[in-house]
């Protein structure tokens, strides 16, 4: 049984989209009719094993357009879990959880999987062929939850995982909202002074012999300056922008950059402290999956953004190959902290990896949360005293030739 996406016609005229299983797509048509709507298109979703365009290539789930959002895949699963936690199949847990959501995507999506299960696939190579949707944690680990045969818990660490992730990202994202914000609305109201509120003060002292003060000079040169050039310098750094977006796109390029925010101290804590927490938490799930550590420290270097950390783990993840102890691995690369690195070698030698890593991810998490605050804390009243001074030397500029004045007619 496939899944079919379709648009359709109801009684009054009015156009309606959904989903189905159907066999075949003259069966989904049928299905409709008996409904009182009329199909206009009817396009099988299920993505089949044999769909490649050349060989070797990637098969058409792999072009799943948009992928889904955090809160719905940790919802999604979280579902899942609890039904399968219930002694529910897999098959029916996924057609319950598709009646389910409102969004047709995810209908979509989650129909296909099932379609793929009910031909005798299993759910780990079924997620496969969405792989902007199920990253290769997700698939590595549903994989080692159907083989201990404990899916339901498997599936609720991916729950609880994929959740704080997205806590995590959320809190980075909306740490850099106010300053970016605060930095913007600064360099917009010091351009809005200079390009119009100072020439307009300053056309007082225009036809004056008296010699203006040499801060006045250097206001009035920089508000010229805005007035003439300002629009070109904006594109100009429009440009720049869209330049290093696509210059960044390039590995070489980018693995210079991120080994250059490395070297700015508080920059460089930020960045370390976000990516081995990623690195800590990704690995213990994978580890208390039952994942083999060798794969699961394959899949956690790609969860490090960072391109110098990520190469520096993937040749930690070389040397466990050949016999290191992973501690020791990390311990060589210089980017972990020394607390996650004394955690896991007692996981090492306890036996207990899985624990400790979760205790090393939520360590880092919360020495992250305290240098950001740090960061924030420091940041804000930087910019406000930078804008303070800015404004105050163009006060300054408008009132010396005031006060030279008032000096002169006394």
């Amino acid at each position: 049984m496939a899944a079919f996406e379709y648009v359709a016609l109801d009684e009054r005229g009015k156009e309606k989209k959904g989903v189905l299983e159907a066999d075949t797509a003259r069966l989904a048509r049928a299905a409709l009719r008996q409904q009182g709507l009329t199909p206009l298109t009817v396009e099988e979703t299920t993505v089949r094993s044999n769909s490649k365009s050349k060989a070797g290539a990637a098969p058409s789930g792999a072009t799943y357009r948009g992928g889904i959002k955090t809160n719905d895949l940790a919802l999604m699963t979280r579902q899942v879990a609890t039904l399968s936690g219930a002694g529910t199949p897999l098959e029916e847990a996924l057609a319950a959880v598709s009646r389910q959501t409102e969004k047709p995507k995810i209908q979509s999506l989650i129909l296909s999987v099932r379609s793929k299960v009910l031909e005798g696939h299993t759910f780990a190579s079924a997620l496969k062929d969405y792989p902007k949707v199920f990253p290769e944690i997700y698939q590595a680990t549903v994989a080692a939850g159907e083989q201990s045969g404990h899916l339901d818990a498997v599936l609720e660490r991916l729950a609880d995982y994929t959740e704080e992730r997205q806590v995590a990202n959320a809190t980075v994202k909306k740490a850099l909202i106010y300053p970016t914000m605060l930095v913007v609305a600064s360099i917009l109201i010091v351009a809005f002074l200079l390009a119009y509120v100072v020439p307009q003060v300053v056309q007082v002292f225009e036809g004056m012999n008296q010699e203006l003060p040499a801060l006045t000079v250097g206001l009035l040169a920089t508000s010229a300056f805005v007035r003439e050039w300002g629009l070109i310098v904006a594109v100009i750094l429009i440009v720049v922008v869209i330049a290093f977006r696509y210059a960044m796109r390039g590995e070489a390029f980018k693995t210079r950059v991120h080994g250059f925010l490395l070297k700015i101290p508080l920059i460089k804590k930020l960045i370390r402290g976000f990516n081995t927490a990623q690195f800590a938490r990704t690995l213990s799930i994978l580890s208390a999956s039952g994942v083999p550590v060798l794969e699961a420290l394959d899949i956690s270097a790609q969860v490090i953004t960072n391109r110098p950390m990520r190469t520096a783990v993937d040749t930690a993840a070389g040397q466990v190959r050949e016999g290191s102890t992973l501690g020791t691995a990390l311990e060589k690369t210089g980017y972990f902290p020394p607390m996650m690195l004394h955690l896991v070698a007692s996981g090492e030698a306890s036996g207990k990896m899985d624990s400790m890593l979760e205790k090393a991810a939520t360590h880092q998490e919360r020495e992250l949360n305290s240098v950001m605050a740090i960061f924030l804390g420091l940041f804000e009243p930087v910019v406000i005293l930078i804008m303070g001074g800015v404004v105050l030397a163009i006060v300054l500029g408008i009132l010396l030739p005031i006060f030279e004045m008032n000096q002169l007619v006394a």
